[in-house]
């Protein structure tokens, strides 16, 4: 009888690997059983793809030419590469580097020991956690509004109230607790009074509402021109 390296086939079949039942590879899945089908492997493999309904662990550089779904949590040990879209609905460990040509989406944590370059795609985490002790970024909402310019007078000006420019803008999303940053694109060209010296401030006024002031702290008043602003609310949990 023909053998199997050293053994005869008629006792070491089971030993091979087969799909299951007597139907060869088709379009539809089949598991990847033992030669006499006394186990079954989680491995499906079809025609057209292949399929795991157990965990799936890659300790080497894994390389994706097209999208990447998990639903269960994804563990990589080394670097992940995708040039398509990366889609997570639950956690996602990397110890090595990763790289994005494209999106990425994880619903849940996002955990990362190396670096992340992100080259045209974008990263988008539920929570993203800050260092191995540090704070977890739950919510980032970022606003823009016209600044239609302003004059603020010096600080030792006998008019109350008029060294400042002050006003709001929408941000939905935004919750009282916010930390929030911000910007007048066009302080710098602001006349009379140094730009440095005409300070600005951002908060969360309400629900969805953002107050900016700027304060001019010189002896001498400036004039703001139009510009836009930008502002960011940073939400943080321990």
């Amino acid at each position: 009888m023909a053998t199997l390296g050293t053994q005869n086939i008629s006792t070491s079949y089971p030993q091979l690997l087969k799909v299951s039942g007597n139907t060869p590879f088709t379009s539809t899945l089949l598991a990847i059983a033992t030669g006499d089908e006394s186990s079954v492997s989680a491995l499906q493999i079809s025609t057209l793809g292949v399929s795991s309904s157990g965990t799936l662990n890659s300790a080497g550089a894994t390389t994706l030419a097209s999208s990447l779904a998990v639903t269960g949590a994804a563990t990589f040990s080394s670097s992940l590469g995708v040039t398509g879209a990366a889609t997570l609905s639950s956690s996602l460990g990397v110890t090595g580097a990763v790289t994005l040509s494209s999106s990425l989406g994880v619903a849940g944590a996002a955990t990362f020991s190396s670096s992340i370059s992100a080259t045209t795609g974008t990263a988008t985490v539920g929570t993203l956690k800050i260092g191995a002790s540090g704070p977890s970024l739950t919510a980032a909402v970022f606003a823009t509004a016209a600044y239609t310019g302003g004059t603020v007078l010096d600080i030792d000006h006998a008019t109350t109230g008029s060294n400042v420019s002050t006003g709001t803008l929408a941000a939905s999303g935004v919750v009282l607790g916010d930390m929030v940053i911000g910007n007048i694109n066009s302080i710098g060209s602001a006349t009379g009074a140094t730009p440095a010296g005409l300070l600005q401030d951002f908060r969360v006024e309400s629900a969805g509402v953002l107050r900016f002031t700027i304060f001019n702290s010189t002896q001498t008043t400036g004039t703001i021109p139009s510009g836009t602003i930008s502002a960011t609310a940073l939400r943080f949990t321990a």
